[in-house]
């Protein structure tokens, strides 16, 4: 009989921060490619995704990388930052240097999700114990021996084993037989006694401690182990102490240009002039340093063995302290430790050591010193080879050997390489075992993309046949690269988006949830928590999104995540979306993007006749479709043609009662056209019946809320306010863009007295959007909503941002910001100046026109209390021709007497 297996099974070898990083990228891509895997981690270790690295519970050992550059995913930055900030760290930002510990937490739980989101698709089981030994099948699998007896078969296994341990050959053997010498310091307990030290009042020496190197291990050991009245000596052949990062964001700058096919003299030459010039030009080699990081791997290979070992002998040290940095709160710390004396630096190497039976050891240096310690801790580091009882047993058979110069092991893309030099067994590596291959190859950045690349590799001999099967299609006959109940759901969200109904985002999730390689329910996902507020991980989305579409997707939809990444990194991305409907135009969810109504703020730079062509464009498309004809009634207020948008959205709210976007367009129609009370009664009607499920119903109420303030019935805004608006009943975005912009125009009129309750608004929206608003809509109405508090540091925070994002908020948000700081300051000339400049290109920031009205309703108050009636006067005028209004009748009686 044959043996049919129908799951691959990969091991992975060692559960610390490369071996968990592989397992969740062998999660989430054989789940997006729907493979069928089982995942097997083997390590002693109680927890997942910590090692040794990330188990040290002491709150002084931190990361030696910000927090921005620790994420697991290469294509997702921000995620660790992220996750710290959901997890109790609201404040934390990229540039912050979290604990080791926290982080090791954050691997763990990454891991974690990433077998829940797998669940059914790949089944992950720990082992905990060691692999000693590993030899090949017939059928060209592996079987790994492991400690406690039992054996594993696997298709294949990567050994994620992390760096060599120290071997400690540096000391002498009496030292290593002393109870007073700690060889693997991070070992469990390892430091008990030195922790604990001498009794009180001792002065021989016995309480202080001899690090052995000066790396990172030992810049770590002497935050845990120093106190008062102890001296901590710290042993090297350099005597080099790891350099600090700098305190701010550090400079960007290009790495030069000569440094292709060069010798190491050469490139030597060229990199010290170009770390001179990184020093005359910014006042630090920091920049210089790292703009060679992306090169140094290439670097690396080009030389020779012999330049190799020239470059160890003479740079290693100098490139490992000033490539590999203490964060600047530990580099504080060690300093004033240096300064007083209690850590002590000391260039050479341990000659002999006596005393190693007795209550302290006295240590002879090869300069000719003698220190009186009572313990001595190896902080030397990882050695070149790998020598394990598993590694050992591949080199003495062949299966693997050794890297280039005895580091780690041969590898090619990863694969181990065998004595042969060719790849042998089913082996795979990455992190420390290529250091000999790659160089730089320990920190997070390059094994974050070693584990993508090995996922990938693993999961390509298992990728299934091409099927020829029929695809499901959207509600419009565009096909969907997905399987039909994902694509039934995503119909659904869809449908709900165009009808502006609640419980989009959900479809769109279950959409992904049933299909996790689906693209283009990633690519909506984030669309709408970036431009509607949805409650979406957007960056994690919008990398789902990314990751699918280079594996699975059609040119559509692979064009519609490039759009969706255009609008989220503000990269060209309303012309990309243009782009787009030009060559889909039956893409119904781009189209609602790019028409600025209630859901979506559209294309910024979109006039009314562009917006009219793209309609026009994709009119065949819907043949009188209702979505269509409702886009087609919003722009047709927003034109001022109110007669025909009336009759469009009644056209549409007769085929599709619950069209949103029609709902919209015809309050609009009454608003613009002062039919106050017949708009307030009819959209009443509507948000108390059919309106219940509307996605944005307190933007409805915010329209009803309109026709009171026109109509000059304080009273009724103030319970409309209270019973639909105020925060509780609303939150984020809408909260924001409603609730707030109602309490500011209500105050301007004098239609609400005593405290304006803006600061409750505030804080029902995310921080994150108030303090970086990603569009240009959104953040004109933070600075509305920080006007009505009176909030001047916040206001000019939000121009600072402003000035450093898009055109339009450069050209549009920070002088409005100004204009406004200058209102609160109740600098009225000032501000009316700045409002009235602002008018002309008030658009660009989308929106509808009732919306941006906040800005000219401001500039009228500006104008009346800088004494200039008359231009109020005129602004008024203006304003009653295009609507008739009680509240703009009473202002402007008020004027007139």
């Amino acid at each position: 009989m044959t043996d049919v297996r129908k799951r691959h099974t990969v091991a992975i070898v060692g559960a610390g921060a490369a071996g968990a990083l592989t397992a969740v990228q062998l999660c989430e891509t054989a789940t997006r490619r729907r493979t069928p895997l089982d995942v097997v981690l083997i390590d002693a270790a109680p927890e997942a995704g910590r090692g040794t690295a990330y188990a040290t519970r002491d709150p002084r050992h931190r990361l030696n990388v910000p927090a921005g550059n620790m994420s697991a995913y290469p294509d997702d930055p921000g995620h660790f930052t992220r996750w710290l900030c959901r997890h109790g760290e609201p404040e934390v930002t990229g540039a912050d240097y979290a604990t080791r510990y926290r982080y090791g937490a954050y691997l763990a739980d990454t891991l974690g999700q990433a077998i829940v989101r797998a669940h059914g698709t790949v089944a992950v089981r720990r082992l905990r114990t060691r692999a000693e030994g590993c030899t090949g099948t017939p059928g060209g699998r592996v079987e790994l021996s492991l400690a406690d007896g039992g054996h594993l078969t696997a298709d294949a296994a990567v050994l994620a084993t992390g760096p060599a341990a120290a071997t400690s050959a540096w000391a002498p053997p009496a030292l290593r037989a002393s109870a007073r010498f700690v060889g693997t310091p991070w070992a469990p307990g390892a430091l008990d006694g030195a922790l604990a030290g001498a009794p009180d009042g001792a002065r021989d020496g016995s309480d202080d401690v001899l690090l052995v190197g000066t790396g990172l291990t030992a810049v770590d050991l002497a935050l845990t182990l120093d106190r008062p009245g102890r001296t901590l000596h710290a042993l090297s052949r350099n005597g080099l102490l790891p350099q600090p990062h700098a305190l701010g964001p550090a400079a960007v700058m290009p790495a030069p240009q000569d440094l292709h096919d060069t010798s190491l003299g050469r490139l030597r030459r060229a990199v010290y002039r170009h770390l001179s010039r990184s020093v005359r030009t910014h006042g630090d080699w920091r920049p210089g340093l790292d703009s060679l990081r992306p090169h140094t791997t290439r670097l690396w290979r080009s030389l020779t063995p012999e330049e190799r070992e020239d470059f160890l002998a003479r740079e290693g040290a100098l490139w490992n302290t000033h490539r590999h940095r203490m964060s600047p709160a530990t580099a504080e710390h060690v300093s004033r430790a240096r300064t007083a004396r209690r850590l002590q630096v000391h260039t050479g190497t341990v000659v002999r050591v006596t005393g190693a039976d007795g209550a302290g050891l006295a240590v002879e240096l090869s300069g000719g010193r003698t220190l009186h310690v009572g313990w001595v801790v190896d902080c030397t580091g990882p050695g070149r080879g790998l020598d394990d009882p598993l590694w050992r047993g591949l080199f003495a058979s062949g299966a693997a050997v050794p890297g280039p110069l005895g580091m780690g092991a041969a590898t090619r893309d990863g694969r181990l390489l065998d004595a042969r030099g060719g790849a042998g067994l089913p082996l795979f590596t990455l992190g420390a075992p290529r250091r000999g291959e790659l160089w730089e190859t320990t920190a997070m950045p390059e094994i974050r993309v070693q584990a993508v690349e090995l996922a990938q590799q693993l999961l390509a001999p298992l990728a299934p046949r091409r099927r020829t099967t029929r695809r499901p299609v959207d509600g419009h006959g565009l096909a969907l690269t997905t399987h039909a109940e994902a694509a039934a759901a995503y119909r659904g969200g869809l449908d709900r988006v165009l009808k502006v109904r609640s419980g989009a985002p959900q479809g769109f999730a279950r959409a992904v949830a049933l299909d996790p390689g689906f693209a283009l329910g990633h690519a909506a996902l984030a669309l709408l928590g970036h431009e509607c507020g949805a409650a979406v991980d957007v960056p994690r989305a919008l990398a789902d999104a990314q990751r699918c579409a280079r594996e699975r997707a059609d040119t559509r939809e692979r064009s519609f995540v490039d759009v969706v990444t255009r609008r989220i990194t503000g990269d060209d991305g309303d012309e990309a979306l243009v782009r787009h409907l030009r060559t889909y135009p039956a893409d119904a969810l781009a189209l609602a993007a790019a028409v600025p109504t209630i859901a979506f703020s559209g294309v910024s730079d979109l006039h009314d006749d562009d917006a009219l062509g793209l309609l026009e464009l994709t009119s065949p498309a819907y043949d009188g479709h209702w979505f269509h004809t409702s886009l087609l009634a919003f722009l047709r207020q927003e034109e001022g043609r109110l007669h025909e948008a009336g009759e469009l959205a009644h056209r549409a709210l007769a085929v599709e009662p619950a069209s949103g976007h029609a709902v919209h367009a015809l309050a609009h129609v009454h608003y613009e056209s002062g039919a106050h009370e017949a708009g307030r009664d009819w959209l009443d009607r509507w948000v108390s019946g059919r309106g219940r499920g509307a996605v944005h119903r307190a933007h409805f109420s915010w329209h009803i809320a309109l026709h009171e303030l026109a109509l000059d019935d304080p009273a009724a805004v103030r319970r409309r306010w209270f019973a639909q608006l105020a925060p509780g009943r609303v939150s984020g975005m809408r909260a924001l863009v409603d609730s707030g912009s109602l309490l500011w125009r209500a105050r301007l009129s004098d239609s609400w007295w005593g405290e304006l309750p803006a600061a409750d608004v505030l804080e029902s929206v995310e921080l994150e959007v108030l303090e970086r608003p990603a569009t240009a809509f959104t953040a004109l109405h933070v600075a509305v909503a920080r006007t009505a508090a009176g909030d001047l540091p916040a206001l000019r925070r939000l121009r600072d941002h402003a000035l450093g994002a898009d055109q339009v908020q450069r050209e549009v948000v920070a002088p409005l910001c100004e204009a406004l700081a200058a209102l609160v300051e109740e600098r009225f000339v000032e501000a009316a100046r700045g409002l009235d400049a602002l008018l002309p290109v008030l658009r660009s920031v989308g929106g509808s026109a009732a919306q941006r009205e906040v800005v000219e309703e401001t500039l009228l108050y500006a104008l009346v209390a800088a004494g200039r009636s008359d231009a109020a006067r005129r602004l008024l005028d203006a304003r009653l021709d295009r609507k008739p209004a009680p509240r703009d009748r009473r202002l402007l009686a008020g004027l007139s007497g």
